[in-house]
């Protein structure tokens, strides 16, 4: 008789969903002229990068990449933003990112900037009036391919303004190596997943959380390395495991003193180097080390990454949507 485990991984849709990317990314990256365009009808302005939950990290990421080609570029969260009035100038530029086109404080956002008469793109799944499109709708509530295809358009719109990110052609080879790794990644754990990152990688660590919790219910937390050094490292202990999203950069060695120290208190380390493409790139590959470490958590618990317990639970699905997107 087939286990839980086994069976969820035959049918998980966020498994497979996960092992589309690289071919998705691949069509995405031979596909510039879309991001092209829009940077031009960007260039020249201060950007705001807008989004909720997965999509706000994606946010950070663009910001940062937007930066490397020396772009006034502010990631904010749609929530603080759209219901306290944030004005938007005319001479801004804002990115609105949403999986689905249905987010509802971030399409606030982008009414509010439409009505200002700034210069607006939407980036979203296929069909979903985005102006800057990534993937088609995916079947599972734990989005993966459609996160790393934002990341593809906004790798894309600042490699056109300006940025030199790295070999863009290099990433899809870079994420089936990782989706080929034998596993599982990590085991699971008596308490606490606890990933850390340096740089644009701290926010990889944060995409690493939601996902591991919204995947297989793990209690999880992601920090940027430092941030965690400060108060946070003082919880773990044996019980726990850390996740190190190493992508090189000049805070490299910090993160592996500070993974270091935490070995010392009993928790298990459990490292993941993604430098081949430059700091700046390696958020792709580490991305899908935690989308992978989600995923395996959940079959290995035995429990669906698919749609949010709501098949466990109807109550839960019923207060929950009751509360809109």
């Amino acid at each position: 008789m087939e286990s839980p485990a086994g069976r969820l991984r035959r049918v998980s849709a966020m498994r497979e969903a996960m092992w589309t990317q690289p071919r998705e990314l691949a069509r995405l990256l031979a596909d510039s002229q879309p991001a092209e365009e829009a940077a031009e009808r960007l260039h020249g302005r201060r950007l705001l990068l807008v989004g909720i939950g997965t999509s706000w990290h994606a946010a950070h990421h663009g910001a940062w990449m937007l930066r490397e080609a020396g772009v006034e570029a502010e990631p904010a969260h749609a929530a603080d933003v759209a219901p306290y009035g944030r004005a938007i100038s005319p001479a801004e530029g804002v990115i609105v990112l949403s999986h689905t086109g249905g987010t509802g404080y971030s399409m606030t956002m982008l009414e509010r900037a439409r009505e200002a008469g700034a210069e607006t793109l939407h980036i979203s799944g296929i069909a979903n009036g985005g102006g800057l499109e990534t993937v088609a709708a995916e079947k599972s509530y734990a989005y993966t391919a459609s996160h790393t295809g934002a990341l593809a358009r906004l790798a894309q719109l600042a490699t056109a303004l300006g940025a030199r990110l790295g070999r863009l052609e290099d990433v899809p080879e870079r994420v089936a190596a990782v989706l080929d790794l034998p596993g599982p990644l990590i085991e699971v754990p008596d308490r606490l997943v606890e990933l850390i990152g340096a740089g644009p990688n701290g926010w990889t660590a944060q995409e690493g959380a939601l996902k591991i919790r919204e995947a297989s219910y793990v209690a999880a937390e992601g920090l940027s390395s430092e941030q965690f050094f400060h108060g946070p490292s003082v919880a773990l202990d044996e019980q726990d495991t850390l996740v190190v999203l190493d992508g090189g950069g000049p805070m490299a060695d910090r993160t592996e003193a500070i993974a270091a120290a935490v070995e010392v208190t009993g928790a298990r380390v459990a490292r993941f180097g993604q430098r081949e493409l430059g700091e700046a790139l390696s958020v792709f590959p580490s991305t899908v080390v935690v989308q992978r470490i989600a995923l395996e958590l959940s079959e290995a618990r035995g429990v669906s990454p698919d749609r949010f317990r709501y098949e466990q639970d109807p109550r839960r699905e019923a207060a929950f949507e009751a509360l809109g997107f």
